[in-house]
C-alpha cells in the first residue's frame, strides 16, 4: 500500500493557484471626505473674519453689556478722517437723512448703531446723532467694543 506525499485533488503539481481574487470591497473610503472637510474648516475660518461690517474702525472700549438683537439694524460708521458711510457706502452728510428714509422697514421706529472710530472728532459724531434724532428717529445707539481686562 502505497501512499502519496504530494497535495492531495490537485493532480501532483503541488502549486497553489496564486491569482488575485476579485472581491467586491464593501468597506467606506473616508479619507477623500476628510480632506473635503479640513478644507472647507480652513475657507469657513479665514472668511469668517471678513464677514463684519466692511468699514474699519477702531471701537472704543466699554463696560456696558451687549444689546439684544432681534432684527439686524442700520449702521453709520464714522471713520478717523471724518468720512460718513451708510452700511459700507460712503455717503454725503447732507444726504444721510434721504437714504435713511428710503431704507427703513420699519419708520422712524428702525434701530440705527453708530460707529466712531477712536480717533473721530466727538463733534463729528455728536452733528450725525444729531442729524438723525432731528429726523424723527429714536432707537440710536452707539456701538463700542467691551473692555478686555488685563
Amino acid at each position: 500500500m502505497g501512499m502519496s506525499v504530494g497535495m492531495g485533488g490537485r493532480g501532483g503539481r503541488g502549486h497553489r493557484r496564486r491569482g488575485r481574487h476579485h472581491a467586491l470591497m464593501s468597506e467606506i473610503n473616508v479619507t477623500p471626505m476628510v480632506d473635503v472637510m479640513l478644507v472647507l474648516l480652513i475657507i469657513f475660518m479665514v472668511a469668517a473674519p471678513m464677514l463684519t461690517v466692511g468699514v474699519p474702525v477702531d471701537l472704543p472700549e466699554t463696560k456696558a453689556s451687549a444689546m439684544n438683537a432681534d432684527t439686524q439694524p442700520i449702521t453709520i460708521t464714522i471713520d478717523g478722517t471724518g468720512k460718513i458711510f451708510l452700511q459700507e457706502t460712503e455717503i454725503p452728510q447732507e444726504e444721510l437723512v434721504a437714504k435713511l428714509q428710503a431704507i427703513s422697514k420699519t419708520g422712524y421706529e428702525e434701530r440705527i448703531f453708530i460707529r466712531g472710530d477712536k480717533t473721530t472728532n466727538y463733534g463729528a459724531a455728536m452733528v450725525v446723532m444729531g442729524l438723525i434724532q432731528n429726523a424723527g428717529y429714536k432707537n440710536i445707539g452707539l456701538l463700542t467694543l467691551p473692555k478686555q481686562d488685563q
